[in-house]
């Protein structure tokens, strides 16, 4: 992959998602005090921050406006240590490309030791029901490969590291602090609450219901409160709401979402600025 892969998928996804309701990316931003989000076209990546320490979930595209927006919310890239990767998509990962920025050249990435052979070459990152090879992602970041139920200790941030496989063989969600659920791309939220995620991006649609089903039941046998981060589609509070429609599978071109807040076309950024950044909290999804 490399930024015009970036730019080509831009282009590509915009016309093909267009007026669909599918993409409804949070603004950049902050939830709370703890967790800050930047906008990148459609996809949103995470920093949380506690007591001086910040950790970075996810490294969106291959983005030119990446280091601007994070000065939005006073966050240095060079502060930045850990990176944790739910999955290697596009659209996850370019921050890390070997002709991007390089603003966390000297992190240490941390992803799941399954996913991580996508980095490899040893397996190709599939889409469109199998018909398309997205780029091979060349990174030279030191990596930590983690495996499912795994926690991890930054200073004093407790991270939870749960496999659910589906739309990528390793992808994995982070439970962080026993408070904050980084899901990626396993559970997209629509108006009337969660489903799997969108069918045609998926490895195994199959396999990501099944993986929904084992992730609800972990979280109900906690029993804590939480808040939901989704990596396209904005969070929730609801774990009702989140897993409502959890054994459907979003299918875009064949069933309509009507939900009047997604935009006609997110790949659009108009509304994300720095005014609204520092001013305006990222709301939840309503549920």
């Amino acid at each position: 992959m490399a930024r015009k892969d970036s730019e080509q998928q831009k282009t590509s996804m915009s016309l093909m998602f267009r007026g669909r309701a599918i993409f409804k990316p949070l603004n950049t931003g902050r939830i709370d005090e703890r967790v800050a989000c930047v906008r990148e076209w459609v996809a949103n990546i995470f920093f949380y921050q506690k007591n001086g320490t910040t950790i970075m979930i996810d490294a969106g595209y291959n983005y030119q406006r990446l280091r601007e927006k994070m000065g939005w919310l006073d966050i240095d890239p060079s502060s930045v240590k850990e990176i944790f990767i739910t999955h290697q998509d596009t659209d996850h990962v370019g921050a890390l490309e070997n002709d991007s920025e390089l603003l966390f050249r000297d992190a240490t990435v941390y992803i799941g030791e399954i996913e991580n052979r996508y980095l490899t070459g040893e397996v190709r990152r599939k889409v469109i029901h199998g018909l398309y090879k997205l780029p091979l992602v060349k990174t030279d970041n030191r990596r930590i490969l983690l495996k499912d139920g795994e926690t991890v200790h930054i200073d004093d941030i407790k991270i939870e590291c749960i496999m659910v496989p589906g739309h990528t063989w390793g992808h994995m969600v982070y439970l962080i602090d026993d408070e904050y659920l980084f899901t990626g791309d396993t559970i997209w939220l629509g108006a009337d609450g969660g489903y799997s995620f969108i069918s045609t991006l998926a490895e195994d649609n199959r396999l990501a219901v099944r993986s929904l089903e084992k992730l609800e039941k972990l979280l109900r046998q906690r029993g804590q409160p939480l808040k939901i981060i989704t990596g396209h589609t904005g969070w929730t509070d609801d774990l009702d709401f989140a897993f409502r429609h959890r054994t459907e599978i979003c299918r875009p071109f064949t069933r309509r979402y009507p939900d009047p807040s997604a935009p006609y076309d997110a790949y659009v950024e108009d509304d994300d600025t720095e005014e609204n950044a520092r001013s305006l909290p990222l709301t939840k999804v309503r549920t």
